[in-house]
């Protein structure tokens, strides 16, 4: 049976949740929502554009549930916020996990999460709200993604680690066995972690370095 998807945003996350919702599930996205003062057109990809202040009188929470599709943005705060909201109006918020992601644990994710494809989630792993795994990431056993997170591609995440709210995981970026990461990290691409960090803390990969020979002088 089908039901309406209302869909918060109108970004690129919205517009590639608006193809995989509908490609993938039983939902048919009917309208599109924003904050009223960043509507500025009256449809988009041919769906209503409606003021989310507005949205019950059009779309009710009985009748429709709701994706907030927003990206990492203050660190997930404001796709937080937009979640928070949503539920305050009644909506329930839709989950999306490919069907081409590995998903091995026995513990449902949480709402308002969008799981990619290729994903590999192994047995024990415990997935909180709203969080996005963008697609190719292992998440080793027993590990537990706390609410509010964004892990962008192809990262590691080994088994019995926890990754508190409000972080960013940066593309092909490692986590060692057992570690955790304090809410509010900022991990950069690339960067390998092996022991639990600070809250708020930025940990970065070292530099590429650029050699004064050309590329023409090695013998490939």
């Amino acid at each position: 049976m089908t039901k309406g998807l209302i869909i918060f945003g109108t970004g690129d996350i919205a517009q590639i949740a608006h193809d995989y919702f509908e490609r993938d599930t039983e939902y048919t996205v009917v309208a599109f929502t924003v904050d009223s003062k960043y509507r500025d057109h009256e449809t988009y990809m041919d769906k209503p554009l409606v003021d989310f202040e507005a949205i019950l009188d059009h779309y009710p929470p009985a009748d429709f549930d709701m994706f907030i599709a927003t990206s990492y943005a203050q660190m997930n705060k404001l796709r937080a916020k937009k979640f928070d909201e949503a539920l305050e109006k009644g909506y329930d918020l839709a989950t999306y996990i490919s069907p081409n992601c590995n998903y091995l644990s026995k513990y449902d994710c949480g709402r308002n999460c969008f799981i990619f494809e290729d994903n590999t989630i192994q047995p024990y792993v415990k997935i909180g709200d709203n969080v996005t795994l963008w697609s190719g990431n292992h998440i080793g056993h027993h590990s537990t993604i706390e609410s509010h997170n964004f892990i962008s591609s192809h990262v590691v995440i080994s088994g019995r680690c926890t990754i508190k709210s409000y972080c960013f995981l940066g593309v092909n970026s490692t986590l060692a066995h057992q570690v955790t990461l304090a809410s509010g990290n900022l991990i950069g691409a690339g960067a390998v972690i092996a022991k639990s960090t600070d809250p708020d803390g930025v940990y970065v990969a070292p530099r590429s370095v650029k050699l004064d020979k050309p590329s023409s002088a090695f013998n490939l």
